[in-house]
């Protein structure tokens, strides 16, 4: 008795719809390799209406507007070449160093901006925010737009700052022709590695930088995709350490081997002393935080706010080290000598003490009260009474400033070597406080699951 014959199908018996489903989970190589298995197929791999669509849709799809993307008009193959280097943005970013001062902003005397950044999808532009806590005494944060990357039509960046911040309502109708209508300074956001970035000025397009503000970003691989940004001459982008490097050292070479080298190096200055006047937006570099968020190994790890004890909500960044330490420090500007260098706590073992807990570790818990946000009814902090959340774990840590400040270890007055303990909730949050103080300051997420809460 013969078999029963079963039928077989293969990929080419699916409607172009369901094949489309199916190439759209591969990524660009593989694609490359199918279509070198059949000719029928060299048509569809290289459709950028429907496969390129496809691909762009099923990865950003839910995130952004993918066909309102350099209005409608733009070529898939190279919105997902552009947004796949792009996606390498969001999350949350932190200024590296101080942020240089120009003449116009220290005439202003305007304070320096928040440090702490983070980008997010928008319907056709990824929009980078400052973030800064809330100064009305709650745990509020606050989130303001500064910076807009999108795409012309001809798939070229299209990246703009607003200086002062008020650009907030703009950045929801963002688009490319309305640019020229705004105080918006075109610049250049330029990628060095995964984790580092700059934002400068883009100097070289004049007068015309609102209508023509754009050029390709360049990549971790070719930070200099041209000649012009090699050589950061007058049409080129100037200010970025790279550039300014590079400078000084044809300047130095220039006035050894030239004739008149002095002239020339006048001149030079005269021309970097032209374009510095003319410059609105100084270059910040930013450095990623990778780890924001906590895990089941690592639960301590990530953003958190609290009101410090200086009574106002403060952001703390806790990392992990590779030897199992754990180190917080506040993220923000140094408002003195030792707030921007020292760590806010930290210890070397990682071990939390399980429950039951000892009868004086209980003790020194339920007798400190909890730094909380003004009640509408209470002007001072921890007046208002609140029963101590119940403690799931407890860990030893330390406060030394004496680790990087050597000279203030040991004294009387200004000795900050503490010992403290970090109290660990059953919601995951915790709090800490030093043998010293009779306080804890609870700590919260900022962005818990990603999302940044307001």
């Amino acid at each position: 008795m013969e078999p029963d014959f079963v039928p077989t199908t293969s990929f080419v018996d699916f409607p172009e719809d369901v094949q489309l489903c199916i190439l759209s989970f591969l990524t660009p190589p593989e694609i490359a390799n199918f279509s070198c298995t059949s000719k029928r197929f060299v048509a569809l791999c290289r459709s950028d209406a429907k496969l390129w669509h496809a691909l762009c849709d099923r990865r950003w799809g839910s995130k952004t507007q993918i066909r309102k993307w350099g209005d409608g008009k733009i070529c898939y193959r190279l919105l997902y070449k552009t947004l796949s280097e792009w996606e390498s943005l969001i999350g949350f970013w932190r200024r590296s160093g101080q942020r240089s001062t120009s003449a116009a902003a220290a005439a202003s005397a305007a304070p320096p901006p928040p440090p702490l950044v983070v980008f997010d999808w928008g319907p056709s532009f990824v929009a980078g925010s400052r973030v800064s806590p809330s100064q009305d005494g709650t745990y509020g944060v606050v989130k303001s737009p500064f910076l807009w990357m999108s795409l012309s039509p001809g798939g070229e960046p299209v990246n703009f700052v607003d200086p002062d911040g008020k650009g907030g309502e703009f950045g929801a109708n963002y688009s490319v022709d309305s640019i020229g209508k705004t105080d918006l300074i075109p610049v250049d956001v330029n990628f060095m590695g995964c984790t580092h970035l700059v934002v400068e000025e883009n100097m070289g397009l004049g007068g015309n930088s609102h209508r023509n503000g754009f050029r390709r970003s360049s990549s971790s691989a070719n930070l200099c995709s041209d000649e012009e940004e090699a050589s950061g001459g007058e049409n080129g982008t100037f200010g970025s350490l790279p550039d300014r490097y590079m400078s000084e050292m044809y300047q130095h070479f220039a006035n050894r081997t030239s004739p008149g080298g002095s002239s020339a190096s006048r001149r030079q200055k005269k021309r970097e002393k032209e374009r510095q006047g003319k410059r609105r937006w100084e270059p910040e570099h930013f450095v990623k935080i990778v780890d924001c968020s906590p895990t089941p190994s690592r639960p301590l790890q990530g953003l958190w706010k609290g009101i410090g004890d200086c009574t106002k909500l403060e952001f703390y960044l806790v990392t992990y080290d590779e030897i199992g330490g754990i180190a917080c420090r506040r993220v923000g500007e140094p408002a003195d000598r030792f707030s921007g260098c020292a760590p806010v706590f930290w210890t070397s073992k990682a071990t939390f003490i399980e429950p039951p807990f000892s009868q004086e570790e209980m003790i020194m818990y339920d007798s400190r009260m909890h730094l909380h946000p003004i009640d509408e009814e209470n002007s001072m902090f921890g007046e208002l009474p609140m029963e101590n959340e119940p403690v799931t774990h407890i860990l030893y840590i330390n406060s030394s400033y004496d680790l990087l400040i050597p000279d203030l270890a040991g004294t009387t007055a200004t000795d900050r070597h503490n010992e403290g303990r970090i109290w660990q909730y059953r919601d995951g949050t915790f709090g800490y406080g030093f043998l010293r103080d009779n306080f804890i300051i609870d700590l919260k997420h900022i962005a818990p699951n990603g999302c940044l809460l307001h």
